[in-house]
């Protein structure tokens, strides 16, 4: 079904078991559109499969989300209330957003291989050129997860330096 959301809102969700298009991607006839809906639909695939790196990241999403959206202003006030179990505590938080874009990793690049997979043996892809041309697309997405990843790493490994640096 199409998304709510604008572009990039495309999804697969496990709960209602629904997958849902963004109007570029619902509608689109192009490269980009295939490999995004193959991919989103590769979730599908897993969920079917009982892929349990999945099931994992699902139930992290509340976890994550959580820790998101309090992890910094927590840690910020115990560093500014001299409290380093509140610190510590921010810092837990940060850490399972971390964990989470790291189970996400897996996920997603399995995701999209499944989507190329498929879209092979339905016979979607019937030149070289069009494989290449989903493969690069998918891959730009799995670098943006890789990307967050690496952010998030290194966005804890700085706070970690600067609040506890100097007792190291």
């Amino acid at each position: 079904e199409r998304a709510a959301g604008g572009d990039l809102s495309d999804h697969y969700d496990p709960r209602e078991r629904v997958l849902r298009l963004s109007q570029p991607v619902h509608d689109g006839r192009d490269l980009t559109a295939v490999g995004v809906a193959a991919h989103e639909a590769g979730h599908a695939l897993q969920h079917a499969a009982g892929y349990w790196p999945l099931g994992l990241r699902s139930l992290s999403v509340p976890l994550a989300r959580a820790g998101g959206m309090i992890a910094l202003p927590v840690a910020i006030a115990g560093v500014g209330m001299h409290s380093l179990p509140l610190t510590g505590l921010g810092l837990g938080l940060f850490a399972m957003v971390v964990v989470f874009q790291l189970v996400t990793l897996p996920v997603e690049l399995d995701a999209s291989r499944r989507a190329v997979q498929s879209l092979k043996r339905g016979g979607l892809l019937e030149t070289p050129e069009e494989e290449i041309g989903v493969r690069s697309v998918l891959s730009s997405a799995a670098l943006t997860y890789l990307a967050a990843a690496v952010t998030s790493i290194v966005g804890l490994a700085q706070l970690l330096l600067r609040l506890f640096g100097r007792r190291l």
